[in-house]
């Protein structure tokens, strides 16, 4: 018998489930010169079922070469050492499983691998009472919910200037002194997402998303703000394992509704114009389709998405209405250059049309003659992951952004952003996340206060978060969070500093 007989005969006696006989059919196929990855992972899944876990570990390691075999040799692997008795093992490679993103179904049976898992740690735990498991599995329809509650500081609540400064866009030249105001919040959020999976790649669902934040003290309360969204639409979702293809079609069309005061940020006050308050002026209904579409072929994944919206704003006589239209368009495309690392490259245009606010001259003036403002976008960015542990990666992305104003271009700008992050879990239950950006602008022809005898505007934006993620049980988490915001400029009325701490608590089902 050749190689290639005396390996298609150890398939045949595996699928019969005569594993010592197929094990000596591919001792006899690798003798005879047969050395492929395939052969190597059969040799292994026999002596995993064979319940040999110390050769089933080495054969399954020669076969994570092979790009094809990668991904189910990990669960595999995470499968036999688990076998073995050999948790934290099986937990790494059921996470590399989980991560990755050329096999949905593999990546679908390691998470519910590791919530096995975590679910029996949480049982031996004598500090945690674990619940009696409650989750189905629902093969015609699923139920998503998330819901959290926070308690946070905020030390900069109307993100108000730090120092004194002249106010150059009124002609009377006032001195402000702006007032930094400190107070507690409490965030809160909750999302619903009912599917249902009328066919075999394609379910219909509805979604509802809330998040609010509001403050203790009475004299905060301009600063309260919340959302709320609905959309209902479809999710298409294809994988032929063979050839390494998975297609991705997300269609929905949402209606979104947004209510916050419109302050003035030196003190907090409503703003008040022609004797009339303008708290209204920023509460708005927005409503409009979307639709993204993703292919990945083996290491390579590109895509594109859409999205048209109508933004319609509370109407005020006494101030122009900020209504406008919103289209933007992207596309981009991904490769994997190893199991861990990628490249995304991006590009997006978009533009925003607004019905009843005009644009200003060259030199700064509003008139209510001139032409209604329109901003045309373009953006390009470029992403890079690298895996540096099983429990560590970190990214790295640069955007550039072009802002034209379509009306004489005093309001354009290009914009350089630099951002960063890094992901790390440090066993069963702690995550760990940091994140930042630094951002740019460029305004070639727009001045600081609108003053054509000021300079030429500048700004400068910094941003650095911390999440830290304790899971208590299964369904309930812990999570804390830190950001520092600081807008640099000489249009000093934009100017501030701020940052925020938040503890709350997650759940999820």
């Amino acid at each position: 018998m050749t190689a290639e007989q005396f390996f298609d005969d150890a398939n045949r006696l595996f699928r019969d489930d005569l594993y010592w006989a197929a094990l000596l059919r591919y001792r006899q196929a690798s003798e005879a010169g047969l050395n492929t990855p395939l052969l190597h992972y059969n040799t292994g899944v026999a002596h995993y079922r064979a319940q040999q876990h110390i050769r089933a570990r080495e054969e399954l390691l020669k076969a994570l070469d092979s790009p094809f075999l990668r991904v189910t040799t990990q669960y595999n692997l995470g499968l036999n050492a688990y076998a073995a008795g050999d948790t934290n093992e099986a937990l790494r490679w059921f996470r590399l499983a989980r991560d990755q993103q050329e096999n949905e179904t593999i990546s679908d049976y390691a998470r519910v691998a590791i919530a096995r898992i975590r679910a029996q740690q949480a049982l031996d735990d004598p500090i945690i009472i674990e619940k009696e498991k409650r989750r189905r599995e629902q093969s015609f329809a699923d139920l998503d919910l998330r819901a959290r509650v926070s308690f946070g500081n905020d030390s900069n609540v109307f993100r108000s200037p730090s120092d004194q400064y002249v106010d150059f866009s009124d002609p009377a030249l006032p001195l402000i002194t702006p007032q930094e105001l400190s107070g507690v919040f409490m965030p809160v959020s909750l999302s619903a997402k009912y599917t249902v999976n009328a066919f075999k790649y394609e379910g219909f669902f509805g979604a509802y998303r809330m998040s609010g934040r509001y403050y203790q003290d009475k004299e905060l309360d301009n600063a309260n703000e919340y959302s709320h969204e609905l959309s209902f639409g479809n999710e298409y979702r294809r994988k032929d394992e063979d050839s390494g293809r998975d297609r991705r079609v997300y269609s929905a069309f949402k209606v979104a509704q947004h209510d916050e005061v419109y302050y003035d940020p030196d003190d907090g006050d409503s703003r008040i114009v022609e004797n009339v308050v303008i708290d209204d002026r920023m509460n708005y209904i927005r409503y409009g389709p979307e639709l993204s579409f993703r292919q990945t072929i083996k290491d390579l994944t590109f895509g594109f998405n859409f999205t048209g919206q109508l933004w319609n704003y509370e109407e005020l006589d006494v101030v122009p209405e900020y209504d406008h239209e919103y289209l933007s368009f992207g596309l981009y495309t991904q490769y994997r250059f190893s199991p861990t690392s990628f490249l995304r490259v991006s590009g997006n245009m978009s533009t925003r049309q607004y019905g009843d606010r005009r644009g200003r001259d060259l030199d700064g003036t509003l008139d209510i003659a001139n032409e209604d403002l329109r901003y045309d976008y373009v953006d390009f960015g470029v992403l890079a992951r690298q895996r540096i542990t099983d429990d560590l990666w970190f990214g790295v992305e640069y955007e550039y952004r072009d802002r034209e104003d379509q009306y004489l271009g005093y309001n354009n700008y290009t914009r350089d952003s630099y951002g960063g992050e890094v992901h790390w879990s440090i066993g069963e239950r702690v995550e760990l996340e940091f994140s930042g950006y630094y951002r740019l602008y460029d305004y070639p022809n727009a001045f600081a206060f609108n003053n054509s005898l000021a300079p030429l505007k500048t700004l400068e934006t910094a941003n650095g978060n911390f999440i830290a993620t304790f899971q208590m049980t299964r369904h309930l988490a812990l999570v804390f969070e830190a950001e520092y915001r600081e807008q640099a400029s000489n249009d000093t009325r934009i100017q501030y500093d701020r940052n925020q701490f938040i503890l709350g608590v997650l759940w999820e089902q």
